[in-house]
């Protein structure tokens, strides 16, 4: 890991778990009223090049590795790879529900969808920031992709912010 790297993710990290306080943004924040289903995974090791797990219905395991834009051997996965997968996965999932409310389910079966995601600089603070792309693949129809943004979980969470809970173990 390069150590401008290294010391841009600790400044990151010193700045945003310096307490147990809960960080809320100045967007309105999406609350839950009940849980339906929740997702654990538990990172460790080498940070970015550590292990990454999954418990549930199909337990999963992965290796990270840094990028080779990063310096590192590129041999495994990094968290930006796995928020673009979980990003495509929900939202072809909402084009869908979206098309099939609309009376079109085939225009959602037929759909794909593209996420690209983008670590970099933010331009007005320190450390890292993301930006995501989105690309619809085989709806032609504006109002169902936008339909589908709005009901999107990754999209309301990026747009309105979540609430998140930084604790000690």
């Amino acid at each position: 890991m390069s150590s401008q790297l290294r010391s841009a993710l600790i400044r990151s990290a010193r700045r945003t778990c310096t307490g147990v306080t809960p960080y809320t943004s100045k967007r309105t924040l999406i609350t839950l009223k009940d849980h339906i289903y929740f997702a654990r995974a538990t990172a460790e090791g080498a940070g970015r090049a550590g292990i990454v797990t999954s418990d549930g219905d199909a337990p999963l395991e992965l290796k990270l590795a840094l990028p080779k834009a990063f310096g590192g051997k590129g041999d495994g996965q990094n968290p930006e790879q796995l928020f673009a997968m979980g990003y495509s996965s929900c939202f072809i999932g909402a084009i869908q529900l979206a098309a099939s409310r609309a009376g079109k389910k085939e225009v959602g079966d037929r759909a794909k969808v593209h996420a690209k995601v983008y670590l970099g600089h933010p331009t007005d603070r320190e450390g890292f920031g993301l930006k995501v792309d989105i690309n619809v693949e085989g709806v032609e129809d504006d109002a169902i992709i936008a339909a589908a943004h709005d009901i999107c979980p990754y999209s309301l969470a990026l747009r309105e912010g979540i609430e998140v809970n930084v604790a000690k173990a």
